[in-house]
């Protein structure tokens, strides 16, 4: 399988001969073979140059940049070689046809939800109190299907993340940590923090996965499709962000992995420091590599792969081979 390398440090990374080298401020030097590399991700201040962008396009690797705060600013997209025009096409025609992209963007909603539900549960059978935020999802989850506009599916998407962040004061364990409410830009709080980190890098890691698959990462149906540069990688990432994402922030908490002294604070913003990034990112890794038994193919396969797998089921449903159903939590 291949690999995201995580670059925290100062400096310049560069092509030299067939491989890359990263040279810190202090001007140490490290290899980096590029065989088994899939994406690069860039957190400090590196200087690079187009000789090295060349030789990552050529070797079909996504280098995606990350600001001081953890925020995701943009990626280098390799030239596409899996892009085909007729699937550009149909991706436009089930956005412009009201009816078909009402029923993807539906699907998504209801993925998200249904895994939010079974986390909800998981630790409600563990002594949470948590009847009520499950009774009030399953509640909004009923409503996405009698919705036509996707403004009002939005709004039904809200509400259940709403209820379901608010659920995370049940869950998680530590006093350092209190859900108040979800605040974006900035992150207001620990809590926050975390999720507007673990949301950036879901996004990137779904953005490469399209990237292996014929669909475009500009075409999305539940987020619009507008002057923004990719929407198809906020969509998917819906349904894996309670999977992926919130069980690591769930798991760094409450197995006092990451604590106060991870994060900074500046001005009306908190945010995670190096150490705590580094944290954070080990255990996202251990969890895309994790495998789960799927009973409908009768094997195991990595977090990561069920990401490929649900494009692949989209690309299915475009063609018109299989009606697209979001993956849903079975382990």
């Amino acid at each position: 399988m291949k690999e995201t390398i995580y670059i925290f440090s100062a400096g310049t990374l560069k092509r030299e001969d067939n491989s890359l080298v990263f040279i810190t401020e202090e001007n140490q030097k490290k290899h980096i073979p590029v065989e088994n590399l899939k994406e690069i991700f860039v957190f400090g201040e590196v200087n690079l140059n187009k000789r090295l962008i060349e030789f990552l396009s050529k070797k079909e690797i996504m280098i995606s940049f990350f600001n001081h705060y953890g925020f995701y600013v943009g990626s280098f997209y390799p030239r596409e070689h899996y892009n085909s025009g007729f699937m550009i096409l149909k991706q436009a025609q089930y956005y412009i046809d009201n009816e078909k992209r009402i029923y993807i963007a539906k699907k998504i909603v209801e993925g998200a939800a249904r895994n939010s539900l079974k986390i909800l549960r998981y630790y409600k059978n563990r002594g949470r109190k948590l009847d009520n935020h499950i009774s009030e999802i399953e509640k909004n989850v009923e409503k996405i299907f009698r919705i036509e506009e996707i403004p009002k599916l939005m709004q039904v998407e809200g509400k259940i993340k709403k209820i379901y962040y608010e659920s995370f004061n049940e869950i998680i364990n530590s006093s350092g940590f209190k859900f108040t409410k979800r605040g974006r830009r900035p992150p207001i709080d620990r809590i926050n923090a975390l999720i507007s980190f673990s949301n950036s890098l879901i996004y990137s890691i779904v953005l490469r996965e399209i990237y292996a698959t014929h669909l475009d990462p500009r075409i999305g149906y539940l987020h619009s499709t507008n002057f923004r540069r990719f929407s198809l990688n906020l969509d998917i990432a819906e349904i894996f962000k309670p999977i992926i994402g919130d069980r690591t922030i769930f798991s760094v908490i409450n197995k006092n992995i990451i604590g106060v002294k991870d994060f900074e604070k500046s001005l009306n913003r908190v945010f995670l420091n190096d150490r705590g990034k580094r944290k954070f990112i080990e255990i996202l890794e251990k969890r895309l590599n994790e495998t789960v038994k799927l009973r409908k193919i009768g094997r195991n396969v990595s977090y990561r792969t069920l990401i490929r797998m649900e494009l692949y089921k989209l690309e299915k449903h475009l063609l018109e081979d299989e009606v697209y159903e979001p993956l849903i939590m079975e382990w």
